[in-house]
């Protein structure tokens, strides 16, 4: 087989961050099917005491040093400083101290993330020996629970862009096929996952940085509801565009780990005032009689007629469990207005001082986009918010019709296959277009299928119904208040193939 193109299911047998290197990795079998465990799992084995933070610690950083070398998924790795925490979570353990849901697991955070004493450089060269002094509310709400730090994962300048590389770190690679991206933003936490470097991933989402990567990857990504996980620092307080999350090997791993980040904040004005307890409940549910709203064309959007061929069938899957699939989506019409004056508009606001300052150290989309909104009125604003409202009041009439089972299915979906070059990813059409220009932001669908996520399992096994209650079009539902999801729903070819 080609080296750099391996499997879906090679990956989800835990071999695939093995075939990425020549000759294999038999002889560290072992160490290697410690770091492809479930997240769960491995938190139960620990809380049993069959397996130590130690172990586990050095199992994946074993494997970070096979394998991270390949994908560049880890850009900043703290091993001493992982290594003092395992320790102590050990010592904690022995003295029979009360442990978190989280404790021993390795965590990799996203480099948006601030993390005290770890640098977090934004992917950006401004902030490229940056050392916050606090952590973010994600890191210090794992950390909290017993998961111990081991690094930070790879991230576009600011976030911006569906495609994982920045100045400082280069590329992040597909786990499946070298030569392609891995999508983005949070490109690194999908791959770390992917390749068994970390059990446990941070990510966030303003435009499917969440789930196009892990529809990329093969693993499971999820935005949760705005406010779900509170951002007391938001600029834009009452902003409904980004979330932090997180992504999982599986639906299960996902809402584990959720869980533990989930939950009020006073500090947050959106903040939800539930606790993130209720994802760790059992996933198991009857869906006998569940509506299930099925796309239409989510407004004439283009898909990959391989994508259809995969998803539709799995109609049948639903109805074998016993739901109600119906066509039904909300008027989409307003979308693409109100998101990118209002994405343009946080971006002028949260990186323009910056943007005079060091005109050259941003990239040419991200830079276009800050004048873009320094551009925009106030009736611009305004006109962005009437549209957004016309979009939530919309997808409204629709939730009404589904919200006792709160489940609308959409396609994943890429608009054309993309090609890593020399550290850029460019069209497989065209090798002379940037892949993350402007026109070409939001071509990732994001589903909830929840058909297989892994092999084996099935939807009735994995897939709640809060983690499969809304999965939308990137650029058409991410910021009505409404959570989404990405699951993978093949297992027989990569996640992006070229024609």
């Amino acid at each position: 087989m080609n080296e750099n193109r391996v499997t879906r299911r090679e990956v989800l047998q835990g071999t695939a961050a093995a075939l990425l290197l020549k000759g294999g990795l038999l002889s560290e079998a072992t160490d290697s099917s410690i770091c492809f465990l479930s997240a769960i799992e491995m938190a139960r084995l620990i809380r049993a005491k069959k397996l130590s933070a130690r172990e586990a610690l050095s199992a994946h950083l074993k494997q970070i040093e096979r394998v991270n070398p390949k994908v560049n998924a880890i850009v900043t790795l703290v091993p001493e400083m992982a290594a003092d925490a395992a320790a102590k979570a050990d010592e904690m353990q022995a003295r029979k101290e009360a442990l978190g849901p989280l404790h021993g697991l390795p965590v990799a955070h996203k480099d948006l993330l601030e993390t005290r004493g770890i640098r977090t450089t934004f992917g950006s060269p401004l902030f490229k020996d940056y050392v916050p002094a606090e952590d973010n509310i994600v890191v210090e709400r794992m950390r909290r629970t017993g998961a111990i730090v081991i690094g930070k994962t790879n991230t576009p300048e600011f976030g911006a862009g569906s495609q994982t590389f920045n100045k400082i770190f280069g590329a992040t690679r597909n786990p499946y096929d070298l030569t392609k991206t891995c999508g983005g933003s949070s490109g690194g936490a999908a791959v770390s996952l992917a390749c068994g470097l970390a059990p446990v991933v941070s990510g966030s989402d303003t435009g499917g940085s969440l789930r196009n990567p892990a529809a990329f990857c093969n693993v499971v990504g999820f935005r949760p509801s705005a406010g779900r996980v509170p951002n007391p620092k938001a600029a834009f307080a009452w902003s409904t565009l980004s979330t932090s999350g997180c992504l999982g090997r599986t639906v299960a791993d996902l809402a584990y780990v959720l869980s533990t980040i989930a939950g009020p904040d006073p500090r947050a004005p959106l903040s939800i005032d539930e606790p993130g307890e209720r994802f760790a409940r059992p996933l198991d549910r009857n869906f006998k009689g569940a509506r299930v709203a099925w796309f239409k064309d989510l407004g004439g959007v283009p898909f990959d007629p391989r994508v259809r061929a995969v998803v539709d069938p799995h109609k049948k899957t639903f109805e074998s469990l016993g739901c109600i699939v119906e066509e039904a989506e909300p008027d989409f019409a307003p979308a693409e207005i109100s998101f990118r004056i209002l994405r343009a508009w946080n971006s002028a606001n949260a990186y323009g001082a910056l943007l005079h300052g060091h005109p050259d150290a941003f990239k040419d989309t991200l830079k276009g986009e800050i004048e873009e909104g320094e551009r925009l009125t106030g009736t611009d604003v305004a006109r962005a918010e009437t549209a957004h409202g016309q979009l939530w009041r919309g997808f409204r009439e629709v939730h009404e019709l589904y919200r006792l089972d709160e489940i609308l299915l959409v396609h994943l979906g890429h608009r054309q296959s993309r090609r890593l070059r020399a550290g850029r990813f460019h069209s497989g059409r065209s090798s002379g277009r940037r892949a993350n220009r402007r026109p070409q932001q939001g071509r990732f669908f994001c589903p909830a299928n929840g058909a297989r996520v892994r092999t084996g399992y099935r939807l009735r096994q994995q897939a709640p119904q809060y983690l499969v209650d809304a999965a939308f079009r990137t650029l058409r539902f991410r910021f009505v208040n409404y959570s989404a999801a990405a699951c993978p729903s093949c297992l027989t070819w990569p996640i992006v193939e070229s024609k």
